[in-house]
């Protein structure tokens, strides 16, 4: 028997996999602008879809010939918010897709004077999970493994390879120099016996 998760308000869905959540909530954005960035992006590998929404704040790409601003300024701040809730979770960077989604928030209306209701303000409520998807590859060596292993400091035995392959460098470079000499010779000595007959 399955028990099933309960979603927390404001969830969507409960993903069957790992996952990471940033909710950002009464933004001041239009609903209609934070669906249509939500939808460019969902389903997309973590980096592909930074990519896009940077491109599109350095205004380099468009959607549907327009740059969506201020709804991407702020999805692209619940992202890296959630890219940090990821990470702390422990999870595969490399395995990451994202499920977007924006819904209408609370109605609030400008004040305006003499108790007379002015217009209403745009507030929209924004989700954004990181799903951990996809075989984790045996091959892979984290990037956090490769840090520890550059900063690691040499042991004695190291230190000492290391020294001898400098040594066995340099030798090679005076045999170099060596055979240019020597070259040099042989071709003077050639010039000499060729001027005098």
């Amino acid at each position: 028997m399955t028990t099933k998760q309960k979603t927390s308000p404001g969830q969507t869905f409960v993903p069957g996999h790992n996952y990471a959540r940033a909710f950002g909530t009464s933004m001041r954005i239009s609903q209609k602008s934070a669906s249509i960035v939500c939808k460019a992006i969902k389903n997309k590998p973590l980096t592909r879809a930074k990519r896009l929404l940077e491109d599109l704040k350095a205004e380099r790409r468009t959607l549907g010939g327009k740059y969506y601003s201020k709804a991407v300024k702020n999805m692209l701040m619940l992202l890296n918010s959630c890219e940090k809730n990821a990470e702390f979770k422990g999870l595969d960077a490399d395995r990451l897709f994202v499920h977007a989604s924006a819904h209408k928030g609370a109605n609030v209306r400008r004040r305006r004077r003499k108790g007379a209701f002015g217009s209403t303000m745009k507030n929209t409520n924004m989700e954004i999970l990181l799903i951990e998807r996809g075989k984790e590859r045996k091959d892979k060596v984290s990037k956090k493994k490769v840090k520890e292993q550059m900063t690691k400091k040499p042991t004695a035995a190291e230190q000492e390879i290391r020294a001898e392959k400098e040594e066995t460098k340099r030798e090679l470079e005076r045999l170099k120099e060596e055979q240019k000499e020597l070259l040099k010779d042989v071709e003077e000595a050639e010039m000499k016996s060729a001027a005098k007959e």
